[in-house]
């Protein structure tokens, strides 16, 4: 173990070309004596994140293959934003490394090994990229809050949303929730929380008082789309109007042809045309249009 130890010292003082030490020691462990050959090794992948921050991740995809699934069913997203609008007062808090704060079983963490420049390393808490993190995020937070969830509370995954009805009762909900996040010892990332608003994105969405909005992200990026000519290209701006269906009239006359297109895609290739064209062009005038925007 002594080697190892000067590996560690000198992760420390020199973390700028070492990913690993980036990562916290009680985050992570040299691969200990006793599995000198393990049977599962992944390689690290650096995502960077919107933030422009970078995020170590490993590549679990032979060990996800060998992993059953966990069945924990994840929230309804459309139950949640809707009981979430109408409210006056909103908390919007982000777990900070959410998957982080869940240790691994002592017999599992081998399985979590991953290659560096100066050894092999295992995981001593859940990483992000494992087959059942999001699940058993989800159950853990669920029994966390689960007599507050649906009353002052709405939770997926790790973004939370506390509502209040009234501005009289909005400090109490949030140091009860707060006051049981350090009962738990979890932690929230302050960048990303806005506490004490009357409206903000949640899901995808904009809520408030007034009620449920669509998220003008996500208008400008459909309108700033050029026509759709490849496969691709076609399934992007499917996903975006599958996210502002619920805002459009007669959503399904608007994006019939776009579907359609896909489905005869499986058969032969994708080539866009004139009606395509114009299908796109008509769509982004809709959604510039007062009687969307109003």
């Amino acid at each position: 173990m002594e080697g190892v130890i000067k590996i560690i010292k000198y992760e420390l003082t020199y973390t700028k070309y070492t990913p690993p030490s980036r990562i916290p020691l009680n985050w992570r462990t040299p691969f200990p004596f006793p599995y000198p050959f393990p049977e599962w090794i992944s390689n690290m992948v650096m995502i960077k994140k919107s933030n422009n921050k970078w995020r170590m991740c490993t590549d679990f995809t032979n060990l996800n293959k060998a992993c059953p699934k966990d069945y924990c069913p994840l929230p309804c997203l459309g139950r949640l934003v809707d009981g979430s609008a109408g409210y006056e007062v909103f908390n919007f808090l982000d777990a900070s490394r959410g998957y982080h704060q869940i240790l691994l079983h002592e017999d599992d963490q081998k399985k979590t090994t991953f290659i560096t420049e100066y050894g092999l390393y295992c995981w001593k808490v859940m990483s992000f990229g494992l087959k059942n993190a999001g699940a058993t995020y989800q159950r853990m937070v669920n029994n966390i809050f689960k007599e507050k969830i649906g009353r002052n509370m709405e939770i997926y995954v790790d973004d939370m949303l506390v509502k209040s009805k009234a501005r009289g009762d909005h400090l109490y909900n949030l140091r009860e929730s707060l006051e049981r996040l350090r009962d738990c010892r979890l932690r929230i990332n302050p960048e990303k929380c806005s506490l004490g608003v009357t409206s903000g994105k949640f899901l995808g969405f904009m809520i408030s008082i007034r009620g449920i909005e669509p998220n003008p992200d996500k208008i400008d990026a459909l309108r700033g789309m050029d026509p759709p000519n490849t496969y691709k290209e076609l399934q992007r701006v499917a996903g975006r109007l599958v996210g502002l269906s619920r805002f459009i009239s007669s959503s399904g006359d608007c994006s019939f042809l776009f579907f359609k297109k896909i489905m005869q895609a499986s058969k032969e290739p994708f080539e866009s045309d004139e009606e395509c064209t114009k299908a796109f062009s008509e769509l982004k005038e809709y959604l510039g249009s007062p009687k969307f925007l109003m």
